[in-house]
């Protein structure tokens, strides 16, 4: 049941959650209580073997429903946090019952008709919404752009090389699980990584398994799943979204994938190329002032973001901010970000509120 607004005298708007039992979605839940009330009923839903469950939000607890027909009658705004198999079929119906799906996978990211939503870039896209979808970026791609848009506006993007490692948790819960229970395989045997193929000998397969190759104590350079010319589906996706995002459908970008062995907050090297020269200086004076963006910056006093230290926080972090040395017009950034927090789940709650404003 709607409840009432305060200010207005109006009912407050109805949110859905689908997908409010996967590792985003309990962050989206937790976040939903340290912003602004602007909610009425509140409606979870998730797969099968969580329903029936109950969730504590907003100072109540609700129980975890399944998606079924009608289920989303009265809803205003339809939050997705599921699969894209899931997505394609639900968010329309969503729609056809008369609310926004905001949809936090790749199933609409890139479809003409869709924006493509950062608050902090460009929030005025959010009504836009010629068939009733609102998409968020992937993770990396919100870490990334946050920080870009302001350095673009000033000095004028030319040319993008980004390296982009991934933590375990970019998979969801089981790729937090598989790292857990890999570190703990290999941890009681201190030799394990000094041998060729000790290491996988020391983890157990499990058919589950997300990843390629074990992570415990590796990287794989690889993260997503086969694309064409044997680029990676996040790596695309990262270069198409950066471009859509910034209105730069030109914009040369090349980016490689690294899965590592972080449980949360991805990281970025970037190599920036602009038209107009810049420098460090004024560089760090823009990104001090652009919402969503936190300085970190002095190697010297071992001052720079790592994903340990970021994790739990919503911004952007920036260090390693230096020009290149081979090209006046190049800049080289380290970011980090916590890709379940403002990633995935903060995102869509800024994209769903400014929904709810409307």
């Amino acid at each position: 049941m709607s409840r009432p607004d305060a200010r207005t005298g109006g009912a407050r708007p109805t949110l859905a959650i689908i997908g409010a039992t996967g590792a985003v979605g309990r962050v989206l839940v937790e976040l939903l209580a340290t912003r602004a009330d602007v909610w009425g009923e509140v409606r979870l839903f998730a797969s099968p073997d969580a329903v029936g469950t109950e969730l504590p939000i907003l100072g109540r607890t609700e129980p975890v429903r399944a998606l079924e027909p009608g289920c989303f009658d009265g809803v205003d705004v339809a939050l997705f946090e599921a699969p894209e198999e899931v997505v394609r079929v639900w968010a329309p119906l969503a729609v056809a019952a008369g609310a926004v799906a905001v949809d936090g996978s790749a199933a609409f990211r890139l479809h003409p008709d869709v924006p493509l939503v950062v608050p902090e870039i460009n929030p005025s896209a959010a009504r836009m919404r010629r068939i009733g979808i609102v998409a968020a970026p992937r993770c990396a791609t919100l870490v990334l752009t946050v920080a870009l848009a302001a350095l673009h506006a000033e000095f004028e993007l030319r040319e993008l090389v980004v390296t982009a490692a991934l933590a375990a948790s970019g998979r969801g819960r089981i790729g937090i699980d598989t790292l857990r229970r890999q570190t703990s395989e290999v941890g009681a045997d201190p030799t394990v990584g000094s041998r060729t193929g000790d290491l996988r000998r020391a983890v157990s397969e499990q058919e589950d398994d997300p990843f390629e190759a074990p992570l415990a104590l590796n990287l794989l350079p690889w993260a997503g799943d086969t694309a064409e010319d044997g680029w990676s589906s996040e790596e695309l996706g990262l270069r198409n979204e950066t471009r859509k995002i910034l209105g730069l459908p030109e914009l040369p970008i090349s980016a490689t994938c690294l899965r590592v062995p972080v449980v949360s907050g991805h990281s970025l090297t970037v190599h920036a190329v602009f038209e107009n020269e810049p420098d460090v200086a004024r560089v760090h004076e823009i990104l001090d002032s652009s919402a969503g963006v936190v300085v970190y910056d002095d190697p010297a006093k071992g001052e720079f973001p790592t994903p340990a230290d970021v994790v739990g926080s919503d911004p952007t972090w920036v260090g390693r901010v230096r020009r290149s040395l081979d090209d006046p017009h190049a800049m080289e950034l380290f970011l980090c970000g916590d890709n379940l927090r403002k990633g995935a789940a903060l995102n869509c709650v800024q994209i769903a509120e400014l929904v709810a404003a409307e």
